[in-house]
Order: C-alpha cells, then structure tokens, then sequence
C-alpha cells in the first residue's frame, strides 16, 4: 500500500512574464495534515489549483496516492479505504450560486435523485446533518444571497466533507469563523485524517496551523524555502521565515482613548441606531478624531449589518447617525463617500472588486478621492495613484492595468482597502480588513490604519480576530445578538472579557464605558 496520498515533484508556473511556482517537491501522508505558509503571491493558491485539477503546470508531476493526476480524468476507487481517490478544494473565495439555497448550493453536481426526480427532502435533511457535524448553523433552506461571509465559507467548508474524498485542501478556511467554529471544523479535520483522510491545509493563522498541521512547507516567492514537523516552528519562527527576516511586533502601539471629557464631538456617532430587518437593535457607540475603535463578538452578532446601516447599504429601521455632531443619513456609499465615510466590506470578492477591471481602475473609481479634470478622468494621475499604493502595500503585480482578478486573496484585499483610502475619509470603516493577508502585510496594513488615525480620522474597525481586535483598539465594543453588549478599554481587554460578553454574559469585572 502506497503511504503517500499527494507527492509534487519539481512543480513551476508561470502566469505571462510573471513565475509562480519554481521548482515545488513536497509530499503529503496519509492520514496527516500538511500546512502550506507563505505571504500573499508565494504561490500557495496556485498550488492548490494544480493539484485539483483546476491549473495545469508548466513542468513537474503531481501524483495522488502513486497514479498520476491527470485533469479532469476519473479517479478510481482506494481499495484499501473504499474512499475515492479525488481530491477536493475549498477555496478562499467562494463559489456558490447566490440564487439558490444552502442546501442546493451544497448538492449542486451532486444532487440525489430517484427515477429523474430530486429527493429535495433527503438533500434537506443530510445538508442539515452535514451542518451540525461541521459545527455550521446554517439553515438548509435559506438563501444563498441572503448569508453573511461567514455562513457561505460554512457551507463551502461542509461541500468538502459531503463526499468522503481521500484528499481535501484548504485555502484559508477559518478567516471569517469564530473560535468555536474553528474548533469545530478541525474536530471534523482530525475525524477525517483519523479514518485515513488526508489535507492540505493553507492559513495566515500561524497559530491554527501550528494546531492543526502534522508537517509544514513554508514557500517564499514560489519556492520552498523551509519544511519539517510543526514542532520544529513556534508563531514568529514561523512568520520570520514567510518574510524571510526578523520581525518586530506585530500590532503598532496603541493610540489613546478619547471621550467625552475631549475637546470637541465625536467624528461619529451611532445612538439607538436599527436596521429596517431587526439584525441590529439599539447599538449605540462613538469614534472621536484620531481613535481606532473596534467591534468584535461571533458570526452573526450583527457587526457587518452594523456597518451598513451606518452607511446606508442597509435600511435603517430607527436611531440617529451623527458625523460632527450632525444627524446623517445616507441612501448608499456615494452619499456616504461625499459625507467622508469610507467602508471597506468584508466581501471583497462581492462587494469591493470589479475583478475585470483593471488594479488603477479599481482604486480610482468615483468618489471624491477620482482623479479627473473638471468632468474627465485624469488617467495619468489615476496611475499615478494606484503605483503609489501599490509601493507603500507593496502589491505584488505584474503592473497596476493588471486586471484585479490576476492577484491573489490578500493583494485583493490591499487594493480594496487603497480604494477606500483614496478618498480621504473623515471617518474610516473597515470590516476584516486582513481576511486573508499574511502576516507580513497585515502589520504593513495596521501601520496604514493607524497612521489615518493619527491624521485625524476616526476609524471603526470590525474584525472577527480577537488579538487583531484588541491589539489595535482604544476602545472596543462587543455585539451579541444585534446588540452592543459592552464596550471594554483596549488596553485591559482581553480573549476571555471579549468572549463573556460575545456570549451575552454581562458582569461588573467585565466592565463597560459608556457609548
């Protein structure tokens, strides 16, 4: 019997003048899980793409359990398993069909049917089992369109499970689960390796990946440059050798909290503020000039739709927004551009892209922050423009006319968040803004976060990363349920406080500041 479930031998590829992958071996065990490190653009979700089938190399072998993989060619049956020995991906961004619902989105290719006619009631039934085991609280009949982020990576995560693959990969799986989420799915993970699964597994969550990985290949611009056991890397060993140098802290020090007793009236303020569906209910906060003010609590709680009721995406149901003391409402983000709030969603793919457009396209379309020349585009300026965000993110792309659908996740996620900057905003919003950014950009990113601070702009960060939240916070509030259940200073914040009043657990040690 063959020990080896994935073996890659001497793997490169090139998209145009730009190499991916140079030169890639690795091999993956049976029954273990291998972590795949790297900053954005090594190379990891290419990778992954060949060994599904999905790409083809430009020279090397990949071969799955000693056959050759070939694409799009049937797999046989493990004899050793009774498990198919295909492999299945579950990628960073999603591919579901926003039309139709959690369960059809689940079963689409591989619907179960009797005589021509689809079993839509058994489907139901085994989307709802597979849910649970996965620890997803997804409704099988609820829409796909209607889903948060979060719920749409549960059923992408649930898709790999459906069918008992012998080979499944993971790109960035956890970016926008909770703690308890995650812990279900690598229960599951372990549950599936114990029965003699295997997984590639690909994460800027060092931590998760020390957790859940057996072994770990760290490749730098497309090449492996270290490997072993997980027990040979600690966090910063780890990310020193993504970066390929030594790296200082990686939250900048925290700004001061403002209040009341400051000078002036808060750059924002939300009070009893409800959206129009009932997903947010009575939230009251403030961010004053130069604060970074953070909002954290577990998927659903309501802080995406707390964003945009602020920013007119979703109707507000009751409650003021003020900016400068002044009562605001805005039917939708150019309204909300004009006023000098920016939102970066958390949904680049759905929200904050247009993939086929070019990179200087996407950070200069309209708003205040356009280049133009009385009612003409300035193309000059507007490129200009774009190559200086893309020096100070340092943005891997071939040129800034690349189109956005060329870069990977996290180079995505830098333009996103550039084209928000480009406006100048009063009040910055940002939700996830390091969904899927290595952990070298992520404090290039916080440095261009705080710096907006420190300019005067009042910034509302969203994240569903604990020590991201806190670490960055002045002030930090936390929702349960489409409430803000308290607000803890950043500087005594800590996992357990947070997590207490995510869980709709208030008490005096706790502790709350006014709103």
């Amino acid at each position: 019997m063959n020990d080896i479930a994935l073996e890659i031998e001497n793997v490169s590829k090139s998209f145009g003048p730009v190499q991916v992958l140079r030169g890639v071996s690795l091999k993956v065990r049976r029954g273990s899980v291998l972590g795949l490190c790297g900053e954005n653009g090594a190379g990891k979700s290419t990778l992954l793409r060949i060994v599904s089938g999905a790409l083809r190399p430009d020279s090397g072998s990949v071969s799955l359990f000693g056959a050759p993989a070939s694409r799009g060619a049937p797999q046989s049956p493990d004899d050793s398993h009774g498990r198919s020995r295909s492999c299945h991906l579950v990628p960073q961004e999603f591919a579901l069909v926003p039309g139709m619902t959690a369960a059809e989105n689940l079963f689409l290719g591989r619907e179960i049917s009797r005589h021509g006619l689809l079993r839509r009631r058994e489907m139901r039934e085994r989307a709802a089992e597979l849910f649970a085991r996965t620890g997803a609280r997804v409704d099988p009949d609820a829409a796909v369109s209607s889903l948060g982020v979060a719920d749409r990576q549960k059923i992408e995560i649930a898709r790999a499970f459906l069918e008992d693959a012998a080979l499944l990969l993971f790109d960035e799986p956890t970016t926008v689960l909770d703690t308890a989420e995650t812990a279900a799915l690598f229960d599951t993970i372990r549950a599936y390796t114990a029965r003699g699964g295997s997984a590639v597994y690909v994460s800027h969550k060092l931590g998760e990946v020390l957790d859940i990985c057996d072994q770990i290949v760290v490749l730098r611009d497309g090449s492996p440059v270290a490997s072993g056991p997980s027990s040979k890397f600690t966090p910063a060993s780890l990310a020193e050798s993504m970066v390929g140098r030594p790296l200082s802290r990686l939250y900048p020090p925290r700004l001061a909290a403002r209040g009341r007793a400051d000078d002036g009236v808060p750059a924002l303020e939300v009070r009893d503020l409800s959206s129009a569906d009932g997903r947010v209910r009575r939230a009251s906060l403030s961010v004053w000039p130069g604060e970074i003010v953070g909002v954290a609590g577990l998927a659903g709680a309501g802080r995406t739709e707390l964003c945009e009721t602020v920013c007119g995406l979703r109707r507000r149901g009751a409650g003021q927004v003020l900016l400068n003391g002044r009562a605001a409402r805005f039917s939708g983000m150019d309204q909300a551009l004009r006023a000098g709030v920016a939102f970066v969603p958390e949904d680049r793919q759905g929200a904050g892209l247009l993939h086929d457009f070019a990179i200087d396209e996407n950070i200069g379309l309209a708003g205040p922050g356009a280049p133009h020349r009385g009612p003409f585009v300035d193309f000059r300026a507007r490129v200009a423009q774009a190559e200086r965000f893309a020096r100070e993110f340092h943005l891997k792309c071939e040129s800034v006319h690349a189109p956005a659908r060329s870069l990977s996740g996290g180079n995505q996620q830098k333009v996103v968040l550039s084209k928000a900057l480009a406006a100048g905003p009063r009040v910055l919003i940002v939700d996830e803004p390091t969904r899927g950014v290595d952990v070298g950009a992520r404090a290039e990113i916080y440095e261009i976060v705080r710096e907006m601070a420190l300019r005067g702009a009042a910034v509302l960060l969203v994240s569903s990363d604990l020590g991201e939240a806190i670490g960055l916070s002045s002030r930090l509030y936390v929702m349960h349920d489409g409430e803000i259940a308290g607000c803890l200073p950043g500087a005594s914040a800590t996992e357990e406080s947070v997590m207490r009043l995510a869980h709709g657990i208030r008490t005096t040690a706790a502790g709350t500041l006014g709103a």
